[in-house]
C-alpha cells in the first residue's frame, strides 16, 4: 500500500482561520439585527441585515480579494428570505426558511451514508486539502461515512431547537439564542469531528503519530 501520510492543521490553528468569517458572517450580522430590532423593527432589521451582506461582498469585490462562495450564497439566500417574507408579509416565514434548510442539509448527509458517497468527505477539502490518494483510503471513507451520520444528528437538532425557539419566544430572543445555541453545537461537531479525525487515521497509519502528539500539547 502506498505511504499515504500527511498532516492537518490543528484546531487552534483552524480557529485562527475561520475566526474574521465568524465575526463576519454571524457576530456583526446578529449584533446589527439585535440593534435595528429596536431602533426600526423587525422589517428594518432585516432590509440592514440584507444590507450588511452585499456590503461585505461589495467590499470584497472593490479590494480585489476573492469572495468567498459561502458568501455569496449567503446574499443570494438572504434576498431570496427577504423577497418572500415581504411578499408574504410574514415574519414567521422569514425565520423558518433557514430551519428548513438547516433540516434539507441534514437530510442530505443521512441520505448520502446508505448512497455509499458521505457528504462529509465531499465538504472537507473545503476546509482542509486532504490529498486525493488520501481520500481513497478505505478507513478514511469509512470514517467520513460516521462522521456524515453525526453532522446529520447535529442539523436536526439544531433545526428542532430553532423551530422550538421560534414558536416560544420573542423575536430578539429567538435570533440571539438561536445563534448562540446553533454556533455552540456547530463548534462542538467541528471539534468532534477534527479529533476523531486524527485519532481514527493514527490508530490506521493514515497520519504519523507525531501529530497526534503535537495536537495533544
Amino acid at each position: 500500500m502506498p505511504n499515504v501520510h500527511f498532516e492537518i492543521p490543528r484546531l487552534s490553528v483552524l480557529a485562527r482561520h475561520a475566526l474574521p468569517n465568524v465575526i463576519e458572517g454571524t457576530l456583526i450580522p446578529v449584533g446589527l439585527f439585535l440593534l435595528m430590532l429596536q431602533l426600526l423593527g423587525v422589517w428594518g432589521a432585516m432590509l440592514v441585515g440584507l444590507g450588511w451582506s452585499y456590503t461585505a461582498v461589495a467590499r470584497r469585490l472593490l479590494s480585489g480579494r476573492r469572495v468567498p462562495g459561502i458568501m455569496i450564497l449567503s446574499a443570494v439566500t438572504l434576498t431570496a428570505r427577504s423577497l418572500l417574507a415581504i411578499s408574504t408579509g410574514s415574519v414567521f416565514i422569514y425565520f423558518l426558511q433557514p430551519t428548513l434548510g438547516t433540516a434539507l442539509v441534514a437530510g442530505a448527509f443521512l441520505v448520502s451514508v446508505p448512497l455509499g458517497r458521505p457528504l462529509a468527505q465531499r465538504l472537507a477539502a473545503d476546509f482542509c486539502p486532504i490529498p486525493a490518494h488520501v481520500m481513497a483510503n478505505s478507513h478514511v471513507r469509512q470514517f467520513f461515512l460516521r462522521i456524515s451520520l453525526l453532522w446529520a444528528v447535529t442539523g436536526f437538532l439544531n433545526a428542532a431547537v430553532a423551530l422550538w425557539l421560534q414558536v416560544s419566544q420573542s423575536v430578539g430572543t429567538f435570533v440571539l439564542t438561536k445563534s448562540i445555541v446553533s454556533a455552540m453545537l456547530t463548534c462542538t461537531a467541528i471539534c468532534v469531528s477534527t479529533v476523531w479525525f486524527k485519532r481514527s487515521m493514527t490508530r490506521h497509519g493514515v497520519m504519523p503519530v507525531r501529530v497526534a502528539a503535537r495536537a495533544s500539547r
